[in-house]
């Protein structure tokens, strides 16, 4: 599902985030030493191959809420945006760190001018963070910079489960009526 915001493309797929073909840069939920992991680092990192492991070690630790781009390697995209999003009730204060992870990475995808963008539930899996709160910063805060990119004209959401895109879908609908 897309929505037309601001002259920007806002939307929701139900997909695999490593197979984000017409976007220019996707985001890896990253673990701070920016290596391989499960859900959406280890497929990004299995589709990239070892190259995106060895091209994180210059920024590795990142803390939580920071943002770091690489190269895409053998992925479909020109960029992989790694966010070490909260552990939830661990990482405080939990939203802002999320917050700042959608915001740095956006930042990071208009100072490299890339047009589009592509985000996984950041923090909802391995991390805890229970999926609807996190939703609501994710959504606030993609609403919240739409408005000021420049070169960014898509934003895609890409959830794991059809179930959770519904959730993103109808969040956004009730946003945006």
């Amino acid at each position: 599902m897309q929505w037309e915001v601001n002259g920007k493309t806002l939307e929701v797929a139900h997909g695999d985030i490593a197979a984000q073909h017409d976007i220019a840069a996707v985001v890896n939920a990253a673990n701070a030493e920016l290596l391989t992991g499960g859900g959406v680092a280890g497929a990004l990192h299995r589709a990239a191959g070892p190259e995106l492991a060895a091209a994180g070690d210059k920024y590795a630790p990142i803390s939580p809420g920071e943002a770091v781009i690489t190269p895409a390697f053998k992925l479909p995209n020109d960029g992989v945006i790694h966010c070490l999003g909260p552990v939830y009730g661990r990482d405080k204060p939990e939203d802002d760190l999320l917050r700042s992870c959608y915001e740095q990475a956006l930042d990071l995808a208009e100072k490299e001018k890339l047009s589009s963008i592509a985000f996984p539930a950041l923090s909802a899996g391995a991390f805890g963070y229970p999926f609807e709160e996190a939703l609501d910063v994710a959504v606030p805060a993609v609403l919240g910079k739409l408005t000021g990119l420049k070169n960014v004209d898509v934003v895609r959401f890409v959830l794991f489960s059809k179930k959770e895109a519904e959730l993103y879908e109808d969040y956004i609908n009730r946003k945006l009526a």
